[in-house]
């Protein structure tokens, strides 16, 4: 753990550099339909991706595809407007948000939220960051309460 490189993967900034490379990918992903190993190859050749935590951006983008259904199911009920209607850059940040919400417990919900609501206010439009909030955090509220009903329940 000594080595610089691997201390740096796992920093918040390097975190946070793999959720904007995954919210780019995802975004190429939506569009183009290739697959997430491609669009993984062109990012290794065509990125910077030295100060990227890689395990965490493979993570995101192999799973969240793979789980797409279910992440838009679970985020879907608190939406506004169809699904459809979302802007593709929303979409690609909820899903991030919502697929470290349901799958990354070691991740606290702030933090996740937190995170979208920057990625929104650098990638998305002018008021994107709000409706990425309202939308996580009614998520997260609703996983809270689901979580310590099955902890009751037990």
């Amino acid at each position: 753990m000594n080595n610089p490189l691997e201390k740096a993967r796992f920093s918040p900034y390097a975190r946070s550099a793999a959720r904007q490379r995954t919210l780019q990918a995802l975004y190429q992903w939506q569009f183009t339909g290739q697959s997430t190993q491609i669009i993984e190859t062109q990012f290794f050749e065509e990125q910077d991706m030295s100060k990227v935590d890689v395990p965490y951006f493979q993570k995101l983008l192999h799973n969240i595809p793979k789980y797409v259904n279910q992440l838009d199911a679970a985020f879907t009920p608190f939406l506004d407007r169809h699904i459809t209607q979302l802007d593709p850059i929303e979409l690609a940040i909820l899903r991030i948000g919502c697929y470290e919400l349901t799958h990354c417990q070691d991740v606290p919900f702030k933090v996740v939220i937190n995170e979208s609501v920057e990625l929104a206010k650098r990638f998305g439009a002018e008021q994107s960051h709000k409706y990425i909030n309202g939308i996580l955090d009614k998520l997260a509220h609703h996983q809270l309460k689901v979580s310590s009903q099955l902890v009751a329940h037990s």
